[in-house]
């Protein structure tokens, strides 16, 4: 038999009907340009190159890769604030690909986004009730209690005082920043949520209280994530399934534990295996895999499988032929994997002793 057998449909055991969110061959291309009056284009960086994925209902994805491997943009497209080049994405049984700004204000009451930093996402000029009030006015949404009385209650319940809604953003902290973020992005009551990096600029103890404030905002509103982050540690945290991405393309994708215990793509190895674990004996035993080289360029990636000009494991046949996202050989249904050699599935550490931080294993504890 060989390595890897066919998977048909969409990335997920489920049928294509149950996905709130449909992703089918996303593509990202910036075109590069030559010349100041008569402007000619060389090249394009592809910083997304057709990747499929799919979130269900109150389903939280994972999406995690190197920085440079198209995360951010991916997030981007999805909430269509950049013009997809290829593919489609699907929310909620409608097309949203290429529909127009002005079509997509409906879509968008269900579509929200947090973004990485919290000191350029708010407007310095607008007062926090301003900023939270302002979603719902767009959409013509008048709570029976008003707005300012619905803005407190979104700053209650993302651990604020009421009394900060005359406030302006500079007079807050960084986590107290990305708090606003929140409240704002639950303004609609949307369906789905894509977090950028929500916790990277935000000290450890600060990341702690956000990732269990997102999780408790998930499990009483039922609201789907596609949480995208590079710290392995808190992905694993708050993602039931987890895709890796790597130079534009999704190399791997499964649930969480499969993906943590029993990784297939020498990627994801190589990414685990520099996860320093809580016990210090298995740290000793656990062979660390160190990549050659640099990622390559988007602009001109390599041929057949990208990550091959780093691999251990490559062979003739991964520079001419690129491996397909399906099911490798002994690997659970929905465990996905893009390579023509996968490792084996044998355990490859503890998914609950994958811990960067100290303070992060009280996340654990106080969920």
């Amino acid at each position: 038999m060989s390595a890897t057998q066919s998977l048909t449909g969409p990335t997920t055991d489920r049928p294509t009907g149950e996905n709130l969110l449909e992703v089918r061959g996303l593509q990202k291309h910036f075109p590069l340009r030559q010349g100041i009056i008569f402007q000619r284009q060389i090249g394009a960086v592809r910083a997304v190159d057709g990747i499929d994925f799919s979130v269900g209902p109150a389903e939280s994805l994972g999406l995690v890769g190197e920085s440079g491997c198209g995360k951010s943009t991916t997030g981007r497209l999805i909430t269509r604030l950049l013009e997809p080049t290829g593919g489609s994405v699907v929310f909620d049984g409608e097309d949203i690909t290429h529909r127009p700004p002005g079509r997509m204000q409906e879509a968008r009451r269900n579509l929200q986004m947090i973004f990485q930093d919290p000191y350029s996402s708010l407007n310095p000029r607008h007062t926090v009730g301003t900023i939270i009030e302002t979603p719902m006015r767009l959409n013509g949404i008048n709570p029976p209690q008003g707005h300012k009385r619905r803005a407190q209650e979104l700053l209650e319940t993302v651990g604020l005082n009421p009394e900060h809604y005359n406030r302006y953003p500079n007079e807050f902290s960084g986590g107290q920043r990305q708090r606003i973020g929140i409240a704002r992005a639950l303004a609609l009551r949307p369906k789905l949520i894509v977090a950028d990096e929500p916790v990277s600029a935000l000290d450890v103890s600060i990341q702690a209280q956000v990732v269990n404030l997102l999780q408790d905002l998930q499990r009483e509103f039922g609201i789907a994530f596609v949480f995208i982050a590079h710290d392995l540690a808190v992905v694993r945290h708050f993602s039931e399934r987890v895709a890796v991405m790597y130079l534009g393309k999704i190399v791997e994708v499964a649930d969480r534990e499969s993906l943590y215990t029993r990784p297939r793509h020498p990627y994801t190895h190589a990414l685990l295996s520099a996860v320093p674990e809580a016990d210090p004996d298995a740290t000793e035993r656990r062979e660390r895999i160190r990549l050659a080289g640099d990622v390559p360029s988007p602009i001109d990636p390599p041929s057949g499988c990208r990550f091959r000009t780093r691999c251990w494991k490559a062979q003739d046949k991964c520079g001419t032929e690129e491996p397909r996202l399906v099911r490798a050989e002994g690997s659970p249904a929905g465990h996905l994997t893009a390579c023509h050699f996968p490792e084996e599935p044998t355990v490859a550490a503890r998914a609950e002793d994958i811990v960067l931080d100290p303070a992060l294993a009280e996340l654990k504890k106080s969920s």
